[in-house]
């Protein structure tokens, strides 16, 4: 079969102009691994454990590969690069602020939410170079996961989701009230549902475990303030999704008690970078609880979701307005102001 129309110009020898698509997911993608690039350099200073090391390299080499390849494509584009992180926003002689097990828990998040990117990124991309670069980033991800999950696994740290029994055969919904949960009798939850209850758990386990963390080492007040309110909530949405799981006799992922130290300092990060790093795990769990709300179909599961979807929005805009102050806040790619422009040459 030939190859798609779309690629035909890039069999002759003329590359398209970027998307505004692939401009989003090529900057998205270098800000994320400029960031990781220092957390996982910090990292692998402090882990002791030998395995769960070679896995930080592992993630640590294929996200400098990465941002390598982002840079290339930015240059060729002459388009200016991303400032992000760097060698000022992480100090490896920092205080170590988390366990081993934190550090590989984050490395399985890490691969996990670089496939959800990299599949996204794929699915949105037209230029070949592009499109293949995102495959190769998947790939990566998928293995460098598989690999980090492993070792999780053999060192008994990585709990696998919940079994539900096998049903005897295939049934149809007959009453309305399946889809209700504020009153009367509620139904079992459906495999989908205990699903992203269960991994919604473990994401705000993980955050407030990060936020911890960082909290424990901000310098500014207002930084620290903004990380403990995050603790709280994040903390609070555990207990929230707990209380429905274990209503339906489902057990629940184990807390965050031995994944941070007691260590207040100094701080390995900077400032910027922390909130940077909290902002982005406040989209994401907006985002992952949007997801959540498609999937489900009990009216109360739905209802904990939206309330607590517009909790973490005020939270984030709280975190941009700290940014923004700080002058901490780079600004995505963004078309030109067209009327700007008219009464610019309108003045002259």
């Amino acid at each position: 079969m030939e190859e798609l129309c779309i690629w035909r110009n890039e069999r002759m020898g003329r590359k398209k102009a970027l998307t505004s698509s692939e401009l989003a997911e090529l900057w998205g993608k270098y800000m994320n691994d400029s960031l990781n690039i220092s957390v996982l350099t910090y990292f692998n200073h402090k882990v002791e454990d030998a395995e769960i090391k070679e896995i930080i390299k592992g993630a640590l080499e294929i996200t400098k590969r990465h941002q390598e390849y982002t840079k290339s494509v930015f240059r060729d584009e002459n388009r200016p690069l991303p400032y992000g992180f760097t060698e000022d926003d992480v100090n490896v002689n920092g205080a170590k602020l988390f366990t081993d097990n934190y550090m590989l828990q984050n490395c399985i998040q890490l691969g996990m939410l670089g496939m959800n990117a990299a599949a996204m990124a794929l699915s949105m991309a037209t230029r070949q170079d592009i499109y293949d670069y995102f495959s190769r980033a998947f790939q990566d991800y998928n293995s460098f996961h598989k690999q980090a999950s492993s070792i999780a696994k053999w060192k008994g740290v990585l709990s696998d989701p919940p079994t539900i029994p096998a049903p005897k055969e295939i049934d149809f919904v007959e009453k309305q009230n399946f889809l209700t949960g504020w009153f009367g009798e509620r139904r079992p939850l459906l495999s989908s549902e205990i699903s992203y209850l269960y991994s919604n758990i473990q994401r705000n386990v993980l955050g407030a475990a990060t936020l911890t963390g960082f909290s424990q080492v901000a310098e500014s007040k207002e930084v620290r303030n903004f990380l403990l309110r995050g603790i709280d909530i994040a903390k609070k949405h555990v207990n929230v999704f707990t209380e429905v799981l274990e209503g339906n006799d489902v057990p629940v992922p184990a807390g965050a008690d031995t994944m941070v130290t007691d260590s207040t300092g100094p701080s390995p990060f900077s400032d910027k970078l922390m909130m940077f790093h909290a902002s982005g795990m406040i989209a994401l769990g907006i985002g992952f609880y949007g997801l959540s709300i498609s999937t489900n179909t009990r009216r109360d599961i739905a209802a904990n979701y939206t309330r607590l979807t517009g909790e973490i929005m005020l939270y984030s805009e709280d975190g941009a307005n700290i940014l923004i102050k700080n002058e901490w806040m780079e600004e995505p790619p963004r078309m030109v102001d067209r009327e700007e422009l008219a009464k610019t040459k309108g003045g002259k």
